[in-house]
């Protein structure tokens, strides 16, 4: 099982508290997968959303591929998510509570398809990411004192 990443987004995992993953396929067209092959996707402002029992990827962004000319398709469309309909019904009651929302955390290859990465996500306070920066700060230099203990 062969496993390659195209995409993070790391800014999710900064400013959201990720409860559960999801590992969801997705529904391209054309030329959109050989453009996610060279890494032409950003998806640091993409967020899902359920409509009407369908799962869908939305404000992500896959350049066009320089050779489609004609086949390419528009940048910024809605593309569908393919997850399990249990999966879809869990996920319609959990993002009917205040504050959670799915976003995705990583796009990849598996096997030759792509899949995306979509947590569960709660929105962090600015006093929690406060938190978190002191928390690795704090680690670092931990781990600096012990390597130069060790070096001695």
């Amino acid at each position: 099982m062969s496993v390659k990443i195209v995409a993070t987004n790391r800014k999710a995992r900064f400013n959201y508290d990720i409860k559960e993953k999801y590992e969801a396929g997705i529904e391209l067209k054309g030329t959109e997968v050989k453009s996610i092959r060279k890494g032409k996707i950003n998806i640091s402002d993409g967020f899902a959303s359920i409509d009407s029992g369908e799962c869908y990827l939305k404000q992500v962004h896959i350049s066009p591929y320089e050779q489609g000319n004609i086949f390419n398709i528009d940048p910024m469309r809605v593309r569908k998510l393919l997850l399990h309909k249990s999966e879809i019904n869990y996920l319609i009651g959990q993002t009917m509570q205040k504050g959670f929302s799915l976003i995705p955390l990583s796009v990849y290859f598996k096997n030759g398809r792509v899949k995306v990465e979509i947590g569960l996500c709660q929105g962090k306070k600015n006093y929690d990411k406060r938190y978190d920066m002191a928390k690795k700060d704090a680690d670092m230099k931990i781990k600096r004192a012990i390597k130069e203990f060790n070096n001695r």
